[in-house]
């Protein structure tokens, strides 16, 4: 799915948790988005199909960079504000079942000003691998956005 094509990308991913939820009989409002960033560098080159939730491509990474090899953030580059992120896999997924350990909650924002022009700008927050405490990455302020522009 290429989420920066949608106008409101929140509507997807309630719809993708709604659906969810349906299936497997989990309540709605104890269920959250789980992501995990994929090997896939392009969205062409994924070769699977999602059995539960969807792959996610299109998204920038902003203060830091992705170590595709080891999967997890790293300082970003001299001189390179964005990168590409590899296909991210979004997960509906019981609340109380999700563990995180040596992660980012990484904000996603619809632009790089962190909002659009009715002043709303987070779309999810992504859960990034890392070997880095938390506070690292949020000095550096690093975060997803859907829109370079």
């Amino acid at each position: 799915m290429w989420l920066s094509g949608l106008h409101i990308p929140e509507s997807y991913l309630t719809a993708l948790v709604q659906a969810t939820c349906r299936k497997n009989g989990w309540p709605l409002d104890k269920s959250t988005l789980y992501t995990t960033v994929t090997q896939w560098a392009r969205d062409e080159d994924v070769n699977e199909k999602a059995h539960q939730g969807c792959f996610v491509s299109g998204l920038y990474l902003e203060g830091a960079d992705w170590d595709i090899e080891n999967g997890h953030l790293i300082k970003q580059r001299p001189k390179q504000l964005i990168t590409q992120l590899p296909v991210l896999k979004v997960i509906p997924i019981e609340a109380h079942r999700l563990k995180l350990q040596n992660t980012f909650r990484t904000p996603v924002y619809v632009t790089s000003q962190r909002r659009n022009a009715m002043g709303v700008g987070l779309v999810f927050e992504a859960d990034l691998a890392t070997s880095e405490h938390s506070s690292h990455w949020v000095l550096q302020g690093v975060c997803l956005i859907l829109n370079t522009d």
